[in-house]
């Protein structure tokens, strides 16, 4: 399959032909069988004669060009009306009636707050044309109005508010929110990216909209993604604030899979400066060697990493529900445990060493210990407690192993 990508360099064409040349060199596992032949990225650098013989060659075409932010309002038929056209046209010209994408936008329903937007004007247009194109020529044509796109490489200060709220956030850039309770139906690009692999596959999602509602219907005009989300604009600002302060409180939010704060998240992430991307950790350093703690979650407890020198041990307390695990990582070690209800004081123990980690449970009434067995080397261990040390409630006691 040779696919074309219009506007390939924008936000969405860069995040797709990365998808789409995953695929094409058998580096995305999740599309077994599924063969790409060539990827064809058209935008503003390329020539008519790259676009008149990608359009003979094209067995889909993804028309994501279009104009957002013109200096002149006019600009936005030329752009968005326009290229469609030229588009179209071309492939009549080489009778390639193959399956044809639309990018348009919610405004395209001129409702609402939309009901004047010269932007809207120009998406209805294209979108109309398309139906035209597909009456004339038979041609599968799949429109879909996207609503407020989100995720890496969008640019900020252009017609995303998360990227530009992302953006500030990370770089300590002035912000305005003029009304925090204003909601917004937001679409993650990864999950924009698999419904165009879907559309590829001819596994589109069909629907009608009224308004700028939808309603999901196998043989409907035009097209959806089925997974969106809606956030105001006072909870987005909320979010990235915690994420923001996470190197300091250490801090992981709530990101639970799918979500809009996990997808938020990556967002944020991927508009860290340089100097941002590495932060300094606080080592807790004695004689004996170290404890650093290295995230701390809301519902889950924190992991930390404890290095003791050659021959030291620690430990030598038990809990009442805390509970934790030990992984020796490196160097070579012995953990011991005591039950406090065992009259006859059996030690339990476990040598454990980096190059073969185990976990161990240090369990509740149980007093524990690890002890650095060798000489020469540091042992290094991942600490898992299910719970953030609370100074106040520490529930650790001290009592020797032996």
């Amino acid at each position: 399959m040779k696919i074309l990508v219009t506007g390939a360099k924008g936000f969405v064409g860069k995040n797709l032909c990365w998808a789409l040349k995953n695929i094409q060199a058998g580096k995305d596992k999740t599309h077994p069988g599924m063969i790409i032949e060539a990827v064809y990225e058209y935008d503003l650098d390329s020539t008519p004669e790259q676009l008149d013989a990608w359009c003979k060659e094209a067995d889909f075409v993804f028309n994501l060009a279009g104009v957002n932010r013109p200096q002149n309002q006019e600009e936005f038929m030329q752009g968005n009306f326009g290229f469609a056209s030229t588009l179209l046209d071309t492939l009549k010209k080489h009778d390639n009636r193959c399956p044809v994408m639309l990018s348009s936008s919610q405004q395209a329903s001129l409702t609402g707050r939309f009901g004047n937007s010269e932007y809207g004007r120009s998406k209805k247009a294209g979108e109309e044309l398309f139906l035209k194109y597909q009456d004339e020529t038979g041609a599968k044509v799949l429109i879909y109005r996207f609503p407020n796109l989100f995720g890496k490489w969008c640019r900020p200060n252009y017609n995303s508010a998360v990227a530009t709220f992302c953006n500030a956030f990370a770089n300590d850039l002035p912000y305005t929110v003029n009304d925090p309770s204003v909601e917004l139906e937001l679409l993650y690009i990864d999950d924009l990216v698999d419904e165009m692999i879907a559309a590829l596959q001819g596994k589109e999602h069909r629907c009608e909209f009224d308004g700028l509602g939808v309603f999901p219907l196998k043989d409907g005009l035009y097209c959806y993604c089925p997974v969106t989300h809606k956030a105001t604009l006072g909870e987005i600002v909320n979010l990235l604030d915690k994420f923001k302060a996470q190197p300091k409180t250490l801090m992981i939010p709530e990101i639970p899979s799918g979500s809009f704060a996990k997808k938020l998240y990556s967002t944020y992430l991927s508009y860290l400066p340089y100097e941002k991307t590495a932060f300094q950790l606080k080592m807790n350093v004695d004689e004996r060697g170290s404890f650093t703690e290295l995230v701390h979650t809301l519902n889950a407890g924190q992991v930390s990493i404890n290095i003791s020198k050659p021959g030291i041990t620690k430990g030598q307390h038990w809990h009442n529900t805390k509970f934790e695990q030990f992984i020796v990582v490196k160097g070579h070690g012995l953990i011991q445990q005591r039950s406090l209800n065992d009259p006859e004081g059996k030690v339990l123990e476990w040598e454990v060493d980096g190059d073969h980690i185990q976990a161990v449970h240090m369990l509740p009434g149980y007093t524990h210990n690890i002890i650095n067995l060798s000489e020469t080397e540091d042992l290094v261990t991942v600490m898992y407690c299910n719970e953030v040390f609370n100074p106040d409630k520490p529930d650790t006691f001290f009592e020797p192993v032996k």
